[in-house]
């Protein structure tokens, strides 16, 4: 795989990762579409391990605050500390998609790499969006979460297995229809997206050097490299935006590109 392709994978995934348009999506689509093999599901992985560093550095202080208030309370759920009660209800949240992902790679996901069915959920999910985002209460913050509104989040993240849903679109749409603000639910898509990127990761890592593949773990690193650099750019850009818009772009962008993917998958075009 050369440098380039890495290189255009990292941009596609960077900047799609935490806009709700379906970075999974996208990249099946960079590979449809141009001269480039599919890169498969490791460099998936690797490209989302950069995004997940992205995360972690872009809200480091509120990662201090989980890991230091958890240390100062040995780890006991003392949900009277915001660090502590906002770091189980992302694990909390998280055991869903565990569960679902681990079913999903059990009966195979290729299935899933269709061009109508990426199609279909771009544009449905994409009205969904703009209903929770125009129709509901803005009030609420990550201070208010409760452990019932986590795990409705989380729940809406084991949809994100299907390309095209998004995963940080279906968890910011739960989380607008809970009545959070914009820019407190994305954080907390972010936030919920580490524990289960790093858990692939490791799982990914593992069965590449377990297979004695040190090419591809070459190529892993340097999708890692640019997805950071892409990513933390996105992240910086969609939290500035959603302090003084709406998500109304992003579901103009899905249904276009929706509409495109069918009308060509059904031969219209």
């Amino acid at each position: 795989m050369a440098d380039m392709h890495i290189f255009w994978l990292a941009l596609v995934q960077g900047l799609t990762e935490f806009l709700p348009v379906s970075s999974s999506g996208h990249l099946i689509l960079f590979a449809k579409y141009t001269s480039y093999a599919d890169q498969g599901q490791v460099i998936d992985i690797a490209l989302h391990i950069g995004s997940l560093i992205a995360v972690v550095l872009y809200f480091w202080r509120t990662i201090k605050q989980m890991l230091v208030e958890l240390w100062q309370h040995r780890f006991l759920p003392y949900f009277k500390a915001d660090g502590v009660k906002l770091a189980y209800y992302i694990l909390f949240a998280t055991l869903p998609a565990i569960v679902i992902g681990g079913i999903m790679k059990y009966v195979g996901t290729e299935w899933t790499r269709s061009t109508k069915l990426i199609g279909w959920l771009l544009i449905v999910y994409s009205i969904i969006l703009w209903f929770a985002d125009t129709k509901f209460s803005t009030r609420k913050t990550l201070k208010d979460i409760t452990l019932f509104d986590a795990l409705c989040i989380g729940f809406a993240q084991c949809m994100a297995f299907l390309p095209g849903t998004s995963r940080s679109g279906i968890t910011i749409t739960m989380g607008r229809f809970l009545g959070y603000n914009r820019s407190e639910v994305a954080k907390f898509s972010m936030l919920l997206s580490v524990p289960a990127i790093f858990a692939a990761g490791i799982l990914a890592f593992y069965e590449i050097t377990q297979g004695g593949e040190i090419a591809r773990l070459v190529m892993a690193y340097q999708a890692i490299a640019w997805s950071f650099v892409f990513s933390f750019l996105a992240i910086f850009l969609m939290m500035q935006w959603l302090r003084r818009a709406t998500y109304l772009p992003f579901v103009i962008y899905r249904i276009l590109l929706g509409s495109f993917l069918l009308l060509d998958a059904y031969g219209a075009i």
